[in-house]
């Protein structure tokens, strides 16, 4: 098997090297996670929460060596700290709701019947990982998979390699048994080989729109379920009565941090034409602000994107733009750190359109694009004028306004003063291109398990 490299987006180095697993060997680990999973399933719950939960206390504990790898994999810098706040969050959540969520539903309890709807773990699941937030999205599906007593195989991205390593270390430290839990270097050929011989009984994958339908046409004629996130085109829209520095302040956050590489980052902007040149301004003097540069140095606000053909794309869209007529208001000579490989200066661009691809494809790297609006409908319009619908970020101090706008966009999530932002309690989810299913909240134990019902008849007659 050909050896995968994960390239460091900090100097270009490889910094591990993985062999993926052979088609037999894929299949046996395959086989171990559905022997194991009836084992699982019948511990009491207390004690599969307790384990999960076990397995993320290992994994924090290790926080400051994992923060350093994973600027190294994918060049987040260090001076976020990673996700483990987040990762602990999620998973606190999901096990607080879990007895109250996996409880059975009683219909009835009498003398002549009882009649209620369980919910049973589907089997295997599943998780294909992206590595964007690699600690994050593995544990949005991981926790309540294992707490509702399924067994779970990782098979994460190649540009994080050993994020599922970790995981898996952590998880069978803290006691999860490692049939149980198993993390694998797959080919994208073994892959769909195993879902296409229903080695696996639900597939949540978080990717491409050109993954999702490659898994899906792996799955076709396996009745296999899937949960697909495949990206957005997520829009902030700046109504007249917004609180203007706040909106600046946070949607250029949201379009910048992480160097843009955030599923539900803001990629384009609706501002109502009373505050355009305002918010323009503004925005401009905060993307300034930016500091580009390694991910271990202390000053570094901006690192690497996390592979340089991702940077191509990005300088691709933005060329592309420019020629049509779009005008770029940052200098990139203020970000000599731009190398024209991986390090990427951020971009604020205007006289945008949708004709344009930066407008209309996933740019997942730190350049946004801001419009001039007259009003709420053509800002309804140009929102819902994207084939994605992951969030929108809705700035204005009228919430009932919000809520109405928010009622016609079609999109997973509406926030309103806010954007970027997972919420545990809510479930995150998406429609169009975007893709389908959902995670966290109630609804991601439900992705997990499966209803059955119950007709006990007491009596004969």
């Amino acid at each position: 098997m050909k050896p995968i490299e994960l390239i460091s987006p900090v100097d270009g180095s490889v910094y591990a090297t993985r062999t993926p697993l052979s088609r037999e060997a894929a299949v046996a680990v395959a086989a171990r996670a559905r022997a194991a999973q009836q084992g699982w399933a019948a511990r009491p719950l207390d004690e599969r929460i307790a384990l999960v939960k076990a397995g993320v206390a290992a994994l924090i504990a290790k926080k400051d060596v994992l923060v350093d790898e994973l600027a190294w994999q994918m060049g987040r810098p260090v001076r976020f700290g990673g996700e483990f706040g987040g990762v602990n969050d999620r998973t606190n959540y999901m096990a607080e709701i879990a007895a109250e969520t996996l409880a059975p539903h009683m219909v009835e309890d009498s003398e002549r019947f009882t009649r209620y709807l369980a919910r049973d773990p589907v089997g295997v699941v599943f998780i294909v990982a992206p590595w964007n937030y690699p600690y994050l999205t593995t544990i949005n599906t991981l926790a309540p998979a294992l707490i509702a007593g399924n067994t779970v195989v990782l098979k994460h991205a190649s540009q994080t390699l050993l994020v599922g390593e970790r995981l898996a270390e952590a998880f069978h430290a803290a006691g999860v048994p490692e049939d149980v839990f198993q993390n694998v270097v797959l080919d994208h050929a073994t892959t769909e080989h195993l879902i296409g011989a229903r080695a696996f009984n639900f597939v949540n994958f978080t990717g491409s729109v050109g993954g999702g339908q490659a898994m899906e046409r792996a799955a076709a004629g396996t009745f296999t379920g899937l949960g697909l996130e495949l990206g957005g085109k997520d829009p902030g829209y700046v109504r007249a009565d917004a609180d203007l520095d706040a909106a600046v302040d946070s949607l250029m956050d949201g379009a910048m941090y992480n160097a843009g590489q955030c599923c539900c980052g803001i990629e384009r902007i609706y501002v109502h034409e009373s505050l355009y040149d305002a918010f323009v301004e503004k925005s401009v003097a905060w993307v300034k602000g930016l500091a580009l540069g390694n991910p271990f140095d202390a000053a570094s606000t901006l690192g690497p994107m996390a592979n340089a053909r991702f940077a191509a794309v990005v300088r691709t869209q933005t060329a592309e733009a420019v020629a049509a007529g779009a005008q770029p208001l940052i200098d990139p000579a203020l970000f000599p750190a731009d190398d024209g490989g991986a390090y990427l200066a951020p971009q604020i661009l205007v006289n945008v359109d949708h004709s344009m691809r930066v407008m209309m494809e996933e740019s997942f790297g730190p350049v946004v694009g801001i419009m001039k609006v007259k009003d709420d409908a053509e800002a309804i319009s140009l929102m819902n004028d994207s084939p994605y619908g992951l969030t929108c970020s809705i700035w204005t101090s009228d919430a009932e306004a919000a809520a109405s706008i928010g009622a016609q966009i079609e999109t997973g999530t509406v926030f309103m003063n806010r954007c970027d932002y997972l919420d545990p309690a809510l479930c995150w989810t998406g429609c169009k291109d975007t893709g389908r299913g959902g995670s966290l909240s109630y609804l991601g134990f439900h992705a997990v398990t499966r209803p059955k019902s119950y007709h006990l008849k007491k009596v004969t007659k």
